[in-house]
């Protein structure tokens, strides 16, 4: 079999297992990198190249950052590339239905989730963030619709109860870079059979908002404790105190609140608890107030001198 000519789309860290295992492979040739183009980041702002761009250029991969991949002239030099296949993995733009006939194989996507759950921008975030203990990857076709096109394969990986959203994405990126390579040369040996996606039971995970992080303590400490390891780094887990924002760390605890308002605060033999929904009760660990440098739960209460009934949360 001859090498399979490919153009990858992709930019986030996300994406870069899956270019690395390719780009050394010997069955494949990209022929170029498509990337978003450069942006200020960090608390500097100072322009910095994608993840996939640093890869790309480290392998010696053309690379292109077209503001939008919808023009005109993106779709001449697409073509001109004739590649088997296109590999898109979280590249940040969406795919205009008259590029899709390009690759004759097709543009492969590798989603991080078992679709059709959790179709959208932010799968692992909300996987996490609803509690679930299985999650995994989808390799799909891309059609015309959001997340909507024919799967080729999958595979499952467990959620670890304590995970964050930044560990869960490092393992799946990894795992999807073993899934991709195969699904390329299970499409070239014609081995696989594309399947459509019950639509029926799709569920959504759209791009995260800052309100998201907002704790709501009528939840029970559990699921805020979910959306708390799902929403690391951003938006965080953030309520009220005073009225000033704190960002918020913890986990539940067996600790009876019963009688307590949701987000009343006790601290109890040097650890601050909180009552949550339910009945249930969160256990704080770190405390960071805007403006000011994270501290123990330990160092924070000494420091706000509490009073018996105060609550975190809007007055």
């Amino acid at each position: 079999m001859s090498r399979l000519r490919l153009v990858f789309c992709g930019t986030p860290a996300f994406a870069v297992p899956s270019f690395q295992k390719i780009v050394t492979a010997p069955e494949f040739q990209i022929a170029a990198v498509y990337t978003q183009p450069d942006r200020p980041r960090g608390r500097g702002h100072e322009v910095s190249f994608s993840p996939i761009k640093e890869a790309a250029l480290a392998a010696d991969v053309p690379v292109h950052q077209p503001a939008k991949i919808r023009l005109s002239e993106v779709e001449r030099h697409l073509r001109s590339l004739s590649p088997d296949a296109i590999v898109i993995i979280a590249y940040g733009q969406i795919i205009p239905a008259r590029l899709l006939d390009i690759p004759r194989l097709g543009w492969i996507n590798l989603h991080a989730s078992l679709l059709p759950k959790y179709r959208g921008a932010a799968p692992i975030n909300w996987a996490i963030a609803n509690g679930e203990t299985v999650t995994g990857n989808t390799t799909m076709r891309i059609d015309a619709g959001m997340d909507t096109g024919e799967m080729l394969l999958r595979q499952e990986l467990s959620i670890g109860p304590d995970e964050t959203t930044l560990e869960l994405a490092e393992r799946l990126s990894r795992a999807g870079a073993e899934l991709m390579v195969d699904t390329l040369l299970g499409l070239a040996a014609g081995r696989l059979a594309p399947q459509p996606q019950d639509h029926a039971a799709a569920t959504t995970a759209p791009m995260l908002k800052r309100d998201d992080g907002r704790i709501a303590w009528e939840r029970p400490a559990q699921e805020i404790y979910n959306r708390m390891r799902g929403f690391t780094p951003w938006p965080g887990a953030y309520s009220e105190f005073r009225g000033q924002l704190c960002h918020i760390s913890g986990r539940p605890a067996s600790k009876e609140m019963s009688s307590a308002a949701a987000g009343e605060i006790l601290v109890e033999a040097g650890n601050v608890y909180v009552a949550c929904g339910s009945a249930t009760t969160l256990q704080v660990s770190h405390i960071k107030l805007e403006g000011r440098k994270q501290v123990s739960a330990h160092e924070f209460a000494n420091g706000a001198r509490l009073h018996a009934g105060e609550r975190f949360g809007r007055a």
